[in-house]
């Protein structure tokens, strides 16, 4: 079985430095760090094995991007287990101990009967939010998300979902039951062939104009149909979610970009899209800075 288990190619490691110039306290809202495997045990039944990506790669692309903070999200790969990442924030945050408050968080992955002990253990190393990835069939019901929302609720903590905005059909009026502020990664990680009208896409820009949903705008790639940047196709879905409320926008590098199959894009080419995106300055200034301030609690 492990040998049927695809290996991802490695994040380019010759960071462009971008076009674009970047606000103090830019924020990278979407990044992985992975091993080394010696140290941290991936879980068996994974789709992809990573090669390492570690802190110092992380810290390197953010000095080369422009960036000052980051959230870090809990990897498939890891399952529950998120004693590396919680390591890599502490690591992160004691190298900056001169801000009176943490400048990088964490987004774990948790069973839905997690203890409070342990809610409380990744609190304290930065966690703010956990992720559900409702992508792939089998995974965590909806019973349980509604039930471990309940809890976070009392901790001021944040869902993040993984999910197919088109193939979720009911995700708008579930996510309006929640009592915890919803974050949607990618974009609502929709093929962008199947259009702006969807009426997944369209949901989602519902919740958004509501201020029900928070969306990331990262992995372009992810939804294109394209090869390389600038991903033209991706374009009028990434203006059409900061249109419909530029105030739950924000941006993610989703580096070291794991487990996908076009060419590998150089985050500097990645970040200059939030130029096309987003072209007035003080639009960006809320995607980079004040909306994750808000959002994850920065100072």
């Amino acid at each position: 079985m492990q040998d049927k288990i695809p290996f991802c190619e490695a994040a380019d490691p010759f960071v462009r430095q971008p076009d674009l110039t970047l606000p103090a306290g830019a924020t990278d809202c979407h990044a992985h760090v992975f091993g080394p495997q010696s140290c941290y045990d991936y879980t068996p039944n994974r789709s992809y094995t990573p090669p390492d990506a570690p802190a110092g790669a992380y810290r390197h692309l953010h000095q080369q991007l422009g960036i000052e903070r980051g959230v870090l999200v809990q990897p498939s790969v890891y399952g529950t287990d998120n004693s590396l990442q919680a390591d890599t924030l502490n690591y992160l945050n004691g190298l900056n101990k001169g801000h009176q408050s943490k400048q990088y968080k964490g987004v774990a992955v948790v069973d839905a009967d997690v203890s409070e002990q342990e809610l409380d253990l990744l609190s304290e190393s930065g966690h703010c939010g956990v992720r559900m990835n409702l992508l792939f069939k089998g995974g965590i019901e909806w019973p349980d998300v509604a039930r471990l929302a309940d809890r976070l609720a009392e901790r001021q903590w944040h869902l993040q979902f993984l999910v197919d905005v088109s193939e979720f059909g009911d995700f708008e009026h579930k996510v309006r039951e929640l009592p915890v502020p919803v974050v949607v990664d990618h974009m609502g990680h929709m093929d962008c062939r199947k259009g702006i009208e969807n009426p997944g896409f369209q949901s989602l820009l519902h919740l958004m104009q509501e201020g029900l949903a928070w969306v990331k705008l990262s992995g372009a790639y992810r939804i294109t149909a394209e090869q390389l940047t600038p991903y033209n196709d991706v374009t009028p879905f990434a203006q059409a979610l900061i249109e419909a409320n530029s105030e739950q926008c924000v941006w993610g590098s989703d580096w070291p970009h794991p487990h996908f199959s076009i060419p590998m894009p150089n985050d500097g080419d990645l970040l200059d899209l939030l130029a096309l995106w987003a072209p007035d300055e003080a639009i960006r200034h809320k995607i980079l800075v004040a909306n994750p301030a808000r959002l994850y609690g920065f100072d």
